[in-house]
């Protein structure tokens, strides 16, 4: 039974006291807690170190969904992800499209942003006139932070005033953009708007020649933004409108294509379509993220705010027939990073990088949006052909199996039973109690 009190200090407490303070049935929970703990003692001390008041470990399979040809290059990616057919579907495709020429992609850019957040009293006139001797103390100031980054040919890009104050009186940003190399440079960017803003309070305090109003300024916050519309990849495959003609039995790649593309189109028109089309790409994306200790959480506001772009939100996919070639295109900014962070880190993120070969943050982007586009791909090509529930509910027998703690015997009857009829929870419950009234 859980506990109702307020718990003061509960950070300071020991891992057995946390479990104390929460449950009146602390020993019996304590034992299930203990039972996900890793037995390395050094992994496990890492883990609880990662995040806060941590009591156990939380599960999720790590997977692989492999035979990916990006840009002439094979693949088997590591997906982390507990829905099923997401990683069937992903290898479904990967698997056609490997025998069809494959996924492209190009990153576009890889300029990531943030801003110092501030008011100001003068004039924006005067505050464009300082903005050259401001730029040269804020390049000064972040000198020997950016040092390591530069050498890796990164760093701070350029540095811009953006006026707001139509919108929130007296409110200006400085707009700061960023290449943070293979890293996704979250901590490294806010230490430098951090100290960027430091410079500039004392900038304002202490410059000859300024009015009393001019004097008035405040930093209100200073940090990265996690949009990122240019950092920016595309990914696409294509192939000949003949070349589809074994999507589906009974149906022709021509007829495939077109379905295909007015499903497509349904995305970019209507909200409500949007939205699932979208998660069907994040399903691969975010599942590739965690298995390479990416910020899903990140990726996916990001992801949304750029399908919103336009006003409407829509789709981030295009398909299109031209001169009888089929070609299915994502866009979308992916902001992720192959060093630093949990990458370095988690045990299982680690090996996910070595698997796909320690890839630069550029192809990891590559190969992250090529699982997005095959999640996505595998998704419109069931609902076009036989229903998105076939392959999915064929997939989900294995949890509906367990829930009802189906043994091996009655595992594989009802694996055969179900190879050709619709799964449905009340029908494979039904199955089960037919198998064990017999054994009766």
């Amino acid at each position: 039974m859980r506990r109702k009190e307020i718990i003061s200090g509960f950070s300071k407490l020991s891992r057995e006291e946390k479990v104390d303070a929460l449950t009146h049935n602390a020993e019996k929970i304590r034992s299930q807690l203990d039972s996900f703990r890793l037995q390395n003692k050094e992994q496990q001390d890492l883990l609880d170190e990662i995040s806060e008041n941590t009591l156990s470990n939380f599960y999720l399979p790590f997977g692989v969904a492999p035979n990916f040809a990006i840009n002439n290059h094979l693949y088997h990616i590591p997906m982390v992800i507990e829905e099923s057919s997401v990683i069937a579907a992903a290898s479904r495709s990967a698997k056609f499209w490997a025998e069809h020429g494959g996924f492209n992609a190009r990153v576009v850019s890889v300029i990531k942003s943030g801003q110092v957040h501030f008011t100001w009293k003068g004039e924006k006139a005067k505050l464009l006139d300082l903005l050259p001797e401001l730029k040269y103390e804020l390049y000064r100031s972040t000198k020997e932070l950016t040092r390591n980054m530069r050498q890796r040919g990164g760093g701070i890009q350029g540095i811009k005033l953006v006026d707001l104050s139509e919108e929130m009186n007296n409110y200006y940003q400085l707009h700061v953009t960023f290449d943070t190399m293979d890293s996704m440079g979250a901590n490294f960017i806010n230490s430098c708007l951090e100290q960027m803003a430091k410079t500039m309070t004392k900038f304002f305090k202490y410059y000859k020649d300024l009015k009393e109003e001019e004097r008035d300024f405040e930093v209100i916050m200073s940090i990265l933004s996690n949009y990122t519309p240019d950092c920016l990849v595309e990914c696409w495959v294509e192939c000949d409108v003949e070349e589809l003609d074994k999507i589906q039995p009974g149906m022709s790649g021509k007829v495939f294509a077109e379905k295909f593309m007015k499903a497509a189109k349904i995305a970019e028109l209507d909200v409500y379509r949007a939205t699932t089309h979208n998660k069907g790409i994040f399903n691969g994306i975010d599942a590739v993220a965690l298995a390479t200790g990416n910020d899903f959480r990140a990726i996916e506001a990001n992801g949304h705010v750029w399908a919103s772009k336009t006003g409407r939100y829509k789709s981030l996919t295009h398909a299109s027939i031209s001169y009888n070639k089929f070609r299915y295109q994502l866009t979308l900014p992916l902001s992720l990073g192959t060093v630093g962070g949990l990458t370095n880190l988690h045990p299982l993120a680690k090996f996910g990088l070595e698997l796909l070969g320690k890839p630069s943050a550029k192809e990891l982007m590559m190969i992250t949006a090529a699982a997005g586009l095959a999640n996505n791909f595998g998704a419109l090509r069931s609902l076009v052909t036989t229903g998105i529930q076939q392959g999915h509910m064929k997939m989900h027998l294995s949890n509906l199996l367990n829930s009802l703690k189906a043994d091996y015997e009655e595992k594989r009857q009802a694996i055969e039973y179900f190879a050709h009829k619709t799964v449905s929870y009340s029908e494979v419950e039904a199955f089960i109690k037919s198998i064990r009234t017999k054994l009766q």
